[in-house]
């Protein structure tokens, strides 16, 4: 396996297939045009956020996660968001999720950033990652959803 981690404005070539991996993974039937007006706006290299990283194995997606200055969530205080994680089923259990954390802590400390927070209602993932459980946001629909936190150093 031989993977490589891609931010996208550095390869804008990838944008049509790489919208459609994020909005196929978080999307709905309604809303492909939010992912791709993120997506294509996120391409300005001056800008440190948002940004949308894939994961390729040769020229298959096959992960993904975004730093976004919001997760639609109501802490809006906090920043930046580590989002979007995603690992297809054939390459999870490897280490990839893991790898994608850290190469986001790593990106948002070069940005400037000493802490990244994430939002998730998995159960005991995060933590086990290292990641400490901050406090609960709600989401638009009202729901509650647990905010966790690292520091980038």
């Amino acid at each position: 396996m031989n993977i490589q981690i891609i931010e996208l404005s550095q390869k804008p070539e990838m944008l049509d297939k790489a919208v459609h991996y994020f909005w196929k993974c978080w999307g709905s039937e309604s809303n492909f045009i939010f992912y791709k007006d993120c997506i294509i706006h996120s391409l300005e290299a001056d800008n440190p956020l948002p940004k949308f990283y894939i994961v390729v194995d040769g020229t298959d997606i096959i992960a993904s996660y975004a730093l976004l200055t919001n997760d639609i969530i109501s802490r809006q205080d906090l920043m930046p968001w580590l989002a979007c994680l995603h690992v297809n089923k054939a390459y999870r259990n490897r280490g990839i999720a893991a790898q994608l954390l850290n190469h986001g802590l790593a990106q948002a400390q070069q940005k400037g950033f000493e802490d990244l927070h994430l939002s998730s209602d998995l159960i005991n993932f995060y933590e086990r990652k290292g990641w400490t459980y901050l406090c609960e946001g709600y989401g638009v629909s009202g729901g509650n959803i647990k905010i966790y936190k690292k520091e980038t150093k």
